[in-house]
Formats: structure tokens, C-alpha cells, sequence
């Protein structure tokens, strides 16, 4: 028993003095996401950005330690790579409002090509087919061994920690459970992995027998799969052929899944071509990549009805960059004198990294370009363009306003706010300078809306005709008075706000039921819902923008006194439904103790 716990401490001090950098960014995502939960949401920012860059740091981290381990310069590789996160750091917005879709795509593709990097880093100036194979098939069955290890290992010190505080009377704070898990998650998983990893770059490129069980897998479980994928795909482009219609924009996702499991199946069964035992993995092995290519033309047919019509986003843009991928896998497999499935990876990481950097056909620069034109394209021809701005006064239906509100927003996301200033007269380039510099984006939209008078939209179906009621008050200053604290709650959002000891939640069912329900610490609640339905039946001939006084209400809640205060709220009303649509896009709340 004492052998076995000196090994066990043994291998645990190699793996902290082999893989220091790795065990630090792991620890670091550790306590970063701790913080996240236990701030207040409104300072929760810089510790986003931080727990990112260490999460996205485990996998570099690894990465060049593995090239380390085979051209050998490792301080300056960790070198670089603690540059390049903090470059990346300072990439990523300040401010959570700014933390839109764009960065998201960002941070997932750069998530992909880190992962990406660490499957053929070490193999970059070798051409080892058979060592590259088992370094990447030790590294999945590490990662799947690590999954199961990581869920036994939180799962059981999680029921230990609750048996204590249950069976001794700790009272525990509920807490400690959640930081527990955060550090055996990240921790701890990337800990047992390196275990599994043992010393790097050597145990994992070593030859060893194929597991039976990826045969098992593949042989029975991913080719019959793939089997039923590709037979509903021919399915439905007999069913296109003979109909004569466009495909349906999801079949783009099936498509490249069928593509990607097979190719994973081909990858998973790679050493057993050489086994001429094995026929049916060389005849799936040339079979498949020529089942591909008749859903290629399914792929790139819907792929551009979808942008010759809509435009390019980032999504199409990196479907569409999938699909040239995928043919590039094709033509390789299809037509190469000497193949190797070092390529896959390679490829894919080159194509990402231009989606990413390349001038002009980055692409963002590409959704930028492409979602402008489509805006001009839209004024142009319904004439909305008067002296170079936009003429709101002209009548137009709702489905071209509509259309104009999204591609407003969506640029004002992208800080394209000097292009959309130049559609705008004086006033409302302000305002629209100022709802980007705050990241009220949504704001943009609703008010490039609100713009075009209620009087001088038309409803396309005539059967669904709709009043729009927008108050508005008349001073956006907020007089704070003898009120100690101030939160808010954003439309969009469901989270709590702690003030103190106290909890306060908001529960928006305006729409539904009427009420708007601020609670607090789930005990003492008060309805704001009749509040706000008053004020609307006060100006229930109105539509359009009405400006009022003010849109507040207060209350006594609790050991508090409340006032809440909204900078907008909209009613829409359909003329064939009876409930109206009400919402706002945030409320400020002022407190006071009583």
C-alpha cells in the first residue's frame, strides 16, 4: 500500500514538473470561473476574458509542448505562446455589452484551430503516417478515459462533501459544491489527462495493438449510421430533382455531418487497410469519398440560395468555407498519388486561419461588405434614399422595415457605425453613436422601427394588421434623489442581483399573464404588471412614439422602498389576437432602505 501511494505521488510530481504551464492555465480557468459566479454580473467582464484566455491556454499550452518535445526550445515556444494570450486578452471587448455574436465566432474558431494545432504540431516536419495515427488515436482514447475519470472522481467528492455536511451538521454554503466542481473540472480533468498522457510526445506516437473497441465502434456503430444518413440525403435529392425545387437550407448541417462522421470512421480504421483480412474497411475506404461528391452539389446549391437572397453572415461564411474544405478533402483522396490523412487536420487548420486574418476575405470583412450591400440593395429599391439619408416619412410594409432594423443592428454590432451615420440626419447619428458606444445594439434596431411612422407602414398580410404603441419618456436623465442603490435587469436576462445580503428577481410576464413581478430573496414579491397596463389604457388611442412625463412606478418591498424607472416600453397589438405583445428593452430599479 505504501509502494503503490509513493508511485501514485510519484507520477503526480512528474506530471506538476512536466507540465507546469499547462497545470497553471488550468488552474488559472479554475479560479477565473469561481469569480464569474460568485460577481455581480455588471463587473463580471474582465474576469470572462480572463477565464477564456486560460481555458484557450490549456490547449496551446499543450500544443507546444508537444513541439517542444521534438524540436526542443521550449521556453521560447511557452514564450509565444503567453504572448499570444494576451494578445488575444485584449482582443475581446471590455464591456459585457460588447460581448456580441462576433466574438463568440472568434473565440470558437480559435477554440478549433488551438485543438486543431495539438493533433499534428509534432508531425509538422515529419511524415510518420503510422506515428501520427497513434498520436492521435492515444490522444482520443486519453480524452474519453479522462471524461469518465473526471465524472466518477466530481460525482463522488461531491456526494462526500454532502454526506459530511448532512450526517455532521457543517451547513455548508451551497458554494462550495459549485467551486468543487469548477476545480475538478478543469483542474482536475486537464490533471488525470496529463496522468494518462505519461511522459508526452514519446507513450503517445508509440506503436501498440488496435483496440478492439474502435473497430467494434466503427464497424457497427458508425458505418451503419452513415449508411442511414446517406440513403435520407440521396433521398431527398431524388425528391429535389424530380419536384424541381431548392434545397432546404438545414440540409447544409446534414451534409457536412455525414462528411465529418466519415471521416472520422475512415481516420478511426486508417491502420486496417494494411490488413488485407479487413476488405470491407478498403472497400468503404474508396467508396466513401465518392459518395461525397453528388452531396457536394446538394452542399454549394444550398448553401448560395441561401446567401444569393440573404447575404453573407459569419454562419454562411463558414459553411461555405466547410464545404470548399470538404472538397478539397475530396479532390486529395479522389485523385492523390500518395495520400496522407496528415492532411485533414493541416487543411482544415489553413482554412481557419484564413477565415480569421486574411484581408478582405476574412469573414467578417466579407458579412460587413455583403450585409451592406444588402442594406442599399433594400433602400434602393423602395426608394428610400432622399439627399443621401434615408427618407422615414415614405411609406413602405413591414417586412422592408423590418428588414432595414436588422441590418442596422447587425452592422452597429460590427461597429460599422460611420457607413450607417451616413444614412442618418444629424440627430440621429447621435443617437445612433451613442446606443454603440454603449452596446445597446438591440436599441438600434428598435428604433431605426420606430422611425418609420406607424401611419406610413403597411402590414404585408392584410389579415394580421398591428398597432405599435411606443412611450417613450420625456427626460432620459435619471434623478437618483434620496435613493441609495441602483440595479438593473436587461429584457434578455433571467439573472439575479445582489444587493448585500438580499437577493432581488425580476419575473417578466408581461405578455403572458400581465405582471411584472419583482421579488425579494423569494419570499416578499410585488406585482408592477397593473402599473403598466394602467399606463398604456391612459393612451390606448395612441400609436407610434408618445412621449410621457415619465415611465416609473414604485413601492414598498420588503425592508426597502422601490422605484422602478424604463427608458422605453413597447405594446404590439395584432388585430386577429387579443393579447398584446409588451416589452422594453431594460428597467433600472432605484432603492432605498425605509
Amino acid at each position: 500500500m505504501k509502494t503503490k501511494f509513493q508511485e501514485t505521488l510519484s507520477r503526480a510530481n512528474e506530471v506538476i514538473f512536466r507540465y507546469p504551464m499547462i497545470l497553471t492555465m488550468a488552474l488559472l480557468a479554475s479560479v477565473g470561473a469561481i469569480y464569474i459566479a460568485e460577481t455581480e454580473r455588471s463587473e463580471i467582464t474582465s474576469y470572462i476574458r480572463f477565464t477564456l484566455c486560460s481555458c484557450l491556454g490549456i490547449s496551446l499550452m499543450f500544443a507546444l509542448k508537444m513541439l517542444s518535445q521534438r524540436i526542443g526550445k521550449e521556453l521560447l515556444l511557452q514564450g509565444a505562446g503567453v504572448i499570444f494570450l494576451i494578445c488575444f486578452y485584449f482582443i475581446l471587448p471590455d464591456k459585457k455589452n460588447n460581448f456580441t455574436e462576433v466574438y463568440l465566432y472568434i473565440i470558437a474558431v480559435t477554440a478549433l484551430l488551438s485543438h486543431l494545432l495539438v493533433s499534428f504540431i509534432p508531425f509538422i516536419e515529419k511524415n510518420r503516417e503510422l506515428s501520427f495515427w497513434q498520436y492521435n488515436k492515444n490522444l482520443f482514447v486519453n480524452i474519453f478515459l479522462t471524461a469518465v475519470f473526471t465524472g466518477v472522481l466530481t460525482g463522488g467528492v461531491e456526494l462526500a462533501i454532502l454526506a459530511i455536511d448532512k450526517l455532521f451538521d457543517f451547513n455548508f454554503h451551497g458554494r462550495i459544491y459549485r467551486d468543487t466542481f469548477f476545480v475538478l473540472a478543469i483542474l482536475g480533468s486537464s490533471f488525470i489527462f496529463l496522468l494518462f498522457n505519461d511522459k508526452g510526445l514519446n507513450s503517445l506516437e508509440k506503436d501498440g495493438t488496435y483496440p478492439v473497441v474502435l473497430k467494434f465502434f466503427t464497424q457497427f456503430i458508425l458505418i451503419p449510421l452513415l449508411l442511414i444518413y446517406v440513403t435520407i440525403l440521396y433521398f431527398y435529392s431524388v425528391r429535389i430533382i424530380i419536384h424541381w425545387e431548392l434545397p432546404r437550407g438545414w440540409v447544409s448541417y446534414l451534409v457536412l455531418a455525414y462528411s465529418v462522421v466519415g471521416i472520422l470512421a475512415l481516420l478511426l480504421v486508417h491502420p486496417l487497410k494494411e490488413d488485407h483480412a479487413k476488405s470491407w474497411v478498403k472497400i468503404f475506404s474508396k467508396v466513401f469519398y465518392y459518395t461525397i461528391v453528388p452531396l457536394i452539389v446538394l452542399l454549394f446549391t444550398a448553401i448560395f440560395t441561401r446567401i444569393l437572397e440573404y447575404g453573407y453572415t459569419e454562419p454562411r461564411y463558414f459553411v461555405l468555407l466547410l464545404a470548399l474544405w470538404l472538397l478539397s478533402i475530396v479532390i486529395y483522396f479522389i485523385f492523390g498519388r500518395k495520400t496522407s490523412i496528415k492532411f485533414i487536420p493541416v487543411s482544415l487548420f489553413l482554412f481557419g486561419i484564413f477565415s480569421m486574418i486574411f484581408p478582405y476575405l476574412n469573414a467578417f470583412s466579407v458579412a460587413n461588405r455583403s450585409q451592406k450591400a444588402q442594406l442599399m440593395n433594400i433602400l434602393n429599391q423602395n426608394q428610400l434614399i432622399n439627399a443621401s439619408t434615408i427618407n422615414f416619412q415614405k411609406k413602405i410594409n413591414d417586412t422592408v422595415r423590418n428588414e432595414i432594423a436588422d441590418k442596422f443592428e447587425f452592422l452597429a454590432k460590427r461597429k460599422q457605425g460611420e457607413f450607417l451615420s451616413a444614412l442618418l440626419n444629424d440627430k440621429d447619428k447621435t443617437e445612433l453613436a451613442d446606443h454603440i458606444a454603449q452596446g445597446t445594439f438591440y436599441s438600434v434596431r428598435y428604433d431605426i422601427q420606430n422611425k418609420f411612422s406607424d401611419v406610413n407602414v403597411t402590414v404585408k398580410n392584410t389579415a394580421y394588421e398591428m398597432s405599435r404603441l411606443v412611450l417613450i419618456p420625456e427626460k432620459q436623465a435619471v434623478e437618483l434623489g434620496n435613493y441609495q442603490y441602483l440595479i438593473s435587469f436587461y429584457r434578455y436576462s433571467r439573472d439575479a442581483q445582489q444587493l448585500n445580503n438580499d437577493v432581488f428577481t425580476l419575473t417578466d410576464l408581461l405578455t403572458e399573464k400581465s405582471s411584472l413581478i419583482l421579488k425579494l430573496n423569494s419570499r416578499e414579491e410585488i406585482d408592477f404588471g397593473p402599473q403598466i397596463l394602467k399606463l398604456f389604457e391612459e393612451n390606448k388611442n395612441k400609436t407610434g412614439n408618445v412621449k410621457v412625463p415619465e415611465i416609473a412606478m414604485e413601492s414598498d418591498l420588503g425592508k426597502y422602498h422601490v422605484k422602478l424607472i424604463f427608458n422605453e416600453i413597447t405594446r404590439e397589438k395584432y388585430s386577429t389576437d387579443d393579447t398584446a405583445n409588451i416589452y422594453y428593452e431594460n428597467v433600472y430599479i432605484l432603492i432605498r432602505l425605509k
